[in-house]
Formats: structure tokens, sequence, C-alpha cells
């Protein structure tokens, strides 16, 4: 993270193009959003728009804007979100997610600093900075087509790739006391802190939804526990002890069970897009989520179909 920190002070006094990578949940608006705080246009917009989360058909809107009767509802010009950028940062997000046609406007737009609304001719110069950022591999998505190379390297002038939790040692510890303290205000709870057996817990686990995750599991935790000190089963780490030792399959199953409701999680309960990441039938999420709401009976009871 010293690297990350070094790396970010030297590019934010520059307008220079900056890719942020690293997994889902380790922070990647949060780095954006300090990159605009240290740069030269900090009085000036902050601008996000989340290139997975637009339909298809309205992002080259969302983008550059459109003007009165360009499309079915358009009643109105609106600007894009170059335009409302201006004179600052424009934050692209989950960059990998723009579809192919898309890009090709996209690098014009980066290359030329001059955006067309939807519907117009009429070109429109701004003044922006741009920061984007994945949780894909893009050089890979370069290699199947998905991506193209020309945009990559426009947008990949810097790279800060941030580490996932797993890798940061007792960083996980300190990023969960000051969720603690900060939501422990917002949510007007009693609870103090961590019991050690919590502590200890919060260490170990992978946590693959990264800093997100710690997040959702502590809010759940304050609203819900009626303690001092939040405990392992607070935070639904259970038990800091060994494991104990299943047969190969069901050690399978079980891992299998828990990778898919760590996804799900990390996707905000999505399970089109969870089905997507793991490569399986929506149907397969599904029916993990129905053993978990209704699970076996422990000591192999029938169970009819």
């Amino acid at each position: 993270m010293m690297e990350v920190f070094r790396k970010l002070q030297k590019v934010s006094t520059t307008d220079i193009s900056v890719l942020i990578t690293g997994e889902t949940g380790t922070g990647k608006e949060l780095i954006a959003r300090e990159i605009h705080r240290r740069s030269n246009r900090s009085t000036g917009p902050f601008i996000v728009i989340n290139c997975g989360a637009i339909p298809e058909n309205l992002i080259e809107s969302e983008l550059f804007g459109h003007v009165k009767g360009a499309f079915t509802g358009a009643i109105a010009s609106r600007p894009g979100k170059f335009q409302v950028a201006d004179k600052g940062t424009l934050f692209l997000d989950e960059i990998g997610e723009l579809p192919l046609n898309l890009q090709v406007k996209l690098l014009r737009a980066l290359q030329e600093r001059i955006v067309f609304r939807v519907g117009d001719s009429r070109p429109e110069k701004v003044d922006i900075r741009v920061v984007a950022a994945t949780n894909r591999v893009l050089e890979e998505e370069i290699r199947t087509g998905r991506f193209r190379e020309d945009l990559y390297y426009r947008l990949n002038v810097v790279n800060v790739w941030l580490p996932p939790l797993r890798e940061r040692g007792d960083d996980v510890l300190i990023i969960a006391k000051a969720l603690l303290s900060k939501y422990a205000d917002e949510l007007k709870s009693t609870v103090q802190g961590f019991t050690p057996q919590a502590l200890a817990a919060i260490k170990k686990y992978p946590w693959p939804g990264n800093i997100r995750q710690v997040e959702n599991r502590i809010k759940k935790a304050l609203v819900l526990c009626e303690r001092s000190l939040l405990g392992p089963e607070d935070l639904d780490l259970g038990e800091t002890g060994d494991t104990p030792i299943l047969p190969l399959e069901k050690a399978k199953e079980e891992f299998q069970r828990k990778y898919v409701l760590e996804v799900l999680e990390r996707n905000n309960g999505n399970r089109t897009q969870t089905a997507r990441d793991l490569g399986v039938d929506p149907r397969t999420i599904f029916r993990y989520l129905e053993r978990e709401q209704n699970p076996i009976p422990v000591g192999g009871g029938h169970v009819d179909k």
C-alpha cells in the first residue's frame, strides 16, 4: 500500500490517465477520489459513471448527452457525464463492462477531447481528466476480443494496482476498527469494539469481497448485536479453532456452497451476474440458495425432492 500511495502522490498533480485495477471491494473509487482531491482540478467536479450498471442502449447518452427528440423519451436536451465533468475528473468505473461499439466512441473522445451528443452533429470541447477502474484482467479481455487494445493503452498510461485485503497483513484489523467506529456512531450502536476471538477470526478469514465485505459484515453486526463487543459469531465468522476433517466430496460441496454465497455477496445479491462470473447456469445459483434456506438435517434425514 505504501507503493500505491507513492504512485498516487506522483500522478495526482498531472493530467495523465490512470487505470486502477484490483479485485472488487479493494477501494478503487476511494483511490480515484484521492487522485482528484490532490490534483489541480480539486475545485472542479468529480463525476462517476459505472459502465456496468447502465443499460447498453443508454450508455452513449449517459456519457455524451443527447438532444431533444434524439430517441423516444428524449423530451429535452441533456448533457452527458463528459460535459458535466468539464474542468474536473471523470471516473469510469468498471470500464471492462463497456460494450465494444461504445469503446470506439470513448477512444475518440479521449483522443480529441471532443464529444457529440446523441442526435447532434455539433462537436463540444471538454476539459477533463480521466481515471478508469476495473476488476477484470483487461489483457485477457483484449486476447478474447472483448476490449480494444488501443483504448487500453489510452487509459492505462499509469496503472495503480490495489492488492486484495488478504495480502495486506494487519491492515484488515485497522480497517475493521475504523469501520466499527464510523458505523457505530451512524447507526447509534452501543458496541464499543471486538472480542479477542473476533479479531483473530477477522485476521484469519480471507475476505474474498475485500473491504466492502468487511464493511457489510460490521454494519449487519452493529444492527443485530446486543452486547458491547462483537464476537466471531456476530460477523458470521464462526469458531476460530481448527476446522474438522470432512470426506472429500463433502468438503468440495461445502467449499462450492460457501464460494457461491461469497460471490453472490460481492455482487450485492445479483444472481445473474454471479452466474456469469462463475460460468454456470443461473439455476445453479438458485439451487445453492435453496439449500442455504432449507439445509439438509444433520444425520442424513430423508428429504423429499
